[in-house]
């Protein structure tokens, strides 16, 4: 197997291409190349990962202590992967052996043979795999890891209550294939090289008190594994120097060939070092950025914070001095953006296939928001970072704007234009009310302000929190086992508790009280298993490289996974909260209070689909008070649902001594939910998509967006780490300057009402149609999905049908 891919530049007219435009406004040539090489590349499973790891497990696997074990792995993996530096790169470094090819985490979950057949084969989110590596990954690869991956250790041990709800859509479990946790840094990656952390690291080893410290032999191994992990990923850049300085040698233009001696230069000083440059600091955040995807992040979000915040300085700095221009920093930023495009999300099996059919890998970019001192986080660099968004208009990184009451008009107004465009980027974050969040955690002031979101609306405390997402909820299937006494009308399978048949309710609130029997039984059932799978992650799979980088790990030595890090957050992502009070406003409205229809009479008519009941449908319909519409009847019902999950979670306890937390996210697992669910009270029909996060049912919305806000602005979202709202505009709407002044004004309506996050889909019906019936034409359109944009027609039908169902807002 090769171990080095050199790719020739074309010839170009400067060590940076000059931008198109005299103001920096535009892509220039090289951008333009890189953008389109990304665009087109085809995603592909690369199998050198899986053979390096396997090979070295087998001759040394019992030898070391896993932490060590661990370490050395990724310290082989970085010496004998496939080194690849494109033509016209500025920023380097792959996760595969090329651009799009995705490694396995066989340590996690094993592909079968027939898993790689489908992946190469399927029409949707497609991985090209050749015949001759699916041999090889049959005869090399799967014999070994078959009963020893993390995924049969979960399944092996789970009780047998827990898997049946997990069968039928009651819950879904993220670990069971994937590393745990969204993690995004802080500035520290900028201030320190990793022969700095190797230094403090051999200090805590030489403190070390074995006579007193029970914990002293765990340290060293922790402590131990992480300084390997250091000179893993200094060899890892070594190696893009080297291959730099042999390319430069052979490149006959003399420009490029500047370059590469440039590249070389920067990477045999960053990650060893703290960067010095803003090129640098790009790159010192790429070198780590692939060193946690490729220890062990199978699929996750793995975030540089607050990168605007970061990059500041060191552009500020060398602008003053002429070091750097305007539009050479918005190159290497465009650069980097690539790369990120360029790393497809792991392929998944089983049910998470199911919840998550996408190539986004979930990088999200902070822009603006606040400081650590609370002053405003706006620089130069946040509007560079806005217009390449709208330039380069490509499926990664994802991107935030972070809009509290201290930041300029005039950023949110830029903000505003972008998301004009259509391309479901950037989403919109109050740090007024997240850091509210994060401080009624636990967190401290400054911390929270340092922190924000990574991957779609989760927030934590950038690098000193493990924050773990476990997995969705079904709320609204949890209502359905509840009107049928515990059975589960899809399956037949019996997986709740008795509670009562409900022709037997006295009244609404005893259908409540039920419905809450059953909501403390699915959580409890699965923090039970969540606890579990921590440990086996922290006994297995500790993250020495990742665990660098948050505070306070070497301290502690003590692993990411392991209570390392300054905060310890578990998430439980309640889905459906529209179709859930939309249903039990139904149910209150015309079973209870005015007897319109019986008990007996809705289970029917929803068991069999409403076939034969559409004049019950549509009087459901038409006569329900609907979540969205400020209308207090259905707002009430949501606000007591919200609580009640809140006291449903909140403060269960996780294995490192801190607690689960409420969070309203369902990426795009409401699509996956509502396949696996009968018809519903609020009318709608089986099998179609529920509410995604807290937004309004689809079509329930018929008063506009500000209604919408205002009904979302009565839940005390500082409850939860998350909240998600999806609107969905015609373009019309925004087309001349004063309509971007009436999308920023909803925004910061919302934002004075308490919201936590809001995005928009900017395009009509007739668009996405169109796309449907001719997706050659539509190659490029980006619709926002849930806590990310996906291409349209890279979507399966329900994700399409679910963002067209969507309510198409026509006026303010």
């Amino acid at each position: 197997m090769s171990t080095t891919t050199a790719q020739r530049a074309p010839r170009s007219a400067s060590n940076f291409a000059p931008a198109a435009e005299a103001n920096g406004y535009g892509m220039n040539d090289r951008i333009k190349r890189l953008r389109q090489l990304s665009f087109e590349a085809e995603p592909s499973l690369s199998i050198e990962r899986a053979l390096i790891e396997t090979r070295f497990y087998k001759e040394n696997y019992g030898k070391y202590p896993v932490p060590i074990l661990r370490a050395l792995n990724f310290l082989e993996i970085c010496r004998q992967k496939t080194i690849y530096i494109g033509k016209d790169e500025l920023i380097v470094g792959e996760r595969g052996p090329a651009p799009k090819a995705v490694p396995t985490f066989p340590e996690l979950t094993c592909h079968s043979v027939e898993d790689l057949h489908v992946l190469n084969t399927r029409e949707l989110q497609r991985y090209t795999i050749s015949q001759e590596d699916i041999n090889t990954y049959e005869r090399e690869v799967i014999p070994y890891w078959k009963g020893r991956t993390q995924r049969e250790r979960i399944f092996s041990h789970v009780p047998k209550e827990w898997k049946e709800a997990y069968e039928v859509g009651m819950f879904t479990e993220f670990m069971e294939q994937r590393a745990p946790g969204h993690t995004a840094l802080d500035g520290k990656v900028y201030r320190y090289g990793l022969l700095d952390l190797k230094e403090r690291i051999a200090g805590e080893l030489a403190n070390l008190d074995f006579m007193n410290d029970p914990e002293a032999t765990d340290k060293q191994e922790e402590l131990t594994a992480m300084s390997i992990s250091c000179d893993a990923a200094i060899l890892f850049a070594e190696r893009h120097a080297d291959l730099a300085d042999e390319m430069s040698m052979a490149e006959k233009d003399p420009v490029r060939a500047a370059e590469l001696r440039k590249i070389a230069e920067v990477c045999r000083w960053v990650p060893a070092h703290a960067p010095r440059t803003y090129w640098e600091a790009i790159q010192m955040y790429w070198f780590v950025h692939l060193g946690t995807i490729t220890e062990l992040n199978g699929w996750d979000a793995m975030n540089p914070g607050h990168f605007d915040q970061h990059l500041a300085p060191f552009y500020e700095k060398e602008i003053a001095a002429g070091t750097l221009t305007r539009d050479e920093a918005k190159e290497l930023m465009s650069c980097f953006f690539i790369k990120v495009n360029n790393h497809t999300a792991p392929p998944k099996v089983g049910i998470t296939a199911k919840e998550s059919g996408t190539y986004n890998d979930f990088t999200n970019l902070n822009i603006g928001g606040v400081k650590a001192d609370g002053s405003d986080g706006v620089s130069e660099v946040s509007y560079i970072m806005l217009e390449t968004i709208e330039e380069l208009h490509i499926l990664q990184p994802g991107s935030a704007i972070h809009i509290g009451a201290r930041t300029p008009e005039r950023f949110l107004r830029a903000g505003c234009k972008v998301i004009r465009q259509g391309h479901g980027y950037p989403s919109v974050f109050n740090p007024d009310v997240y850091i509210q969040e994060l401080m009624r955690q636990g967190k401290s002031l400054h911390d929270a302000r340092e922190g924000g979101c990574s991957g779609c609306i989760e927030v934590g405390a950038f690098g000193k929190e493990a924050y773990v997402l476990t997995g969705y909820l079904n709320v609204p299937k949890i209502l359905e086992v509840t009107l049928h006494n515990g059975v589960d009308p899809v399956s037949g399978r019996k997986v709740g508790l008795e509670t009562g048949n409900p022709c037997d309710f006295a009244g609404y609130d005893d259908l409540y009280a039920a419905f809450m029997k059953q909501v403390h039984y699915f959580v409890d059932m699965k923090v039970r298993v969540s606890n579990y799978i921590d440990r086996m992650f922290a006994k297995y799979a500790p993250a020495t490289f990742l665990s660098l980088f948050i505070d306070d790990c070497i301290a502690k030595g003590r692993d990411y996974y392991n209570c390392g890090p300054r905060y310890n957050t578990t998430y439980i992502q309640c889905t459906g909260l529209g179709t859930i009070t939309d249903s039990l406003s139904s149910l209150k409205k015309h079973v209870f209070e005015d007897k319109r229809f019986s008990m007996d009479e809705m289970l029917k008519a929803m068991a069999d689909n409403f076939a034969g009941a559409e004049v019950m449908r549509q009087t459901i319909l038409n006569r329900t008070p609907f979540f969205g519409n400020d209308d207090e009847y259905a707002d009430a019902i949501a606000v007591k649902v919200f609580d009640d999950l809140y006291d449903a979670i909140e403060g269960k306890p996780n294995t490192k001594g801190e607690c689960f937390h409420l969070n309203m996210l369902s990426t795009t697992c409401h699509v996956y939910f509502g396949k696996v669910m009968g018809a519903t009270p609020n009318g709608r029909l089986a099998e179609k998509a529920i509410s995604d996060g807290t937004s309004p049912s689809h079509g329930a919305d018929t008063h506009g967006p500000s209604a919408v806000i205002k009904s979302l602005g009565k839940l005390d979202q500082v409850k939860s780490g998350g909240t998600l709202l999806n609107q969905r505009f015609l373009p019309s709407l925004l087309k001349r300057e004063e309509d971007i002044s009436k999308l920023a004004s909803l925004i910061r309506s919302y934002f004075a009402l308490g919201g936590h996050h809001i995005q928009f889909n900017i395009v009509d019906t007739e668009t996405l149609y169109a796309a449907q019936k001719c997706p050659e034409d539509y190659r490029d359109l980006l619709v926002r999905v849930a806590g990310y944009s996906d291409y349209f027609n890279d979507m399966n039908a329900d994700l399409q049908a679910d963002v067209i169902a969507r309510t198409e807002q026509e006026s303010f």
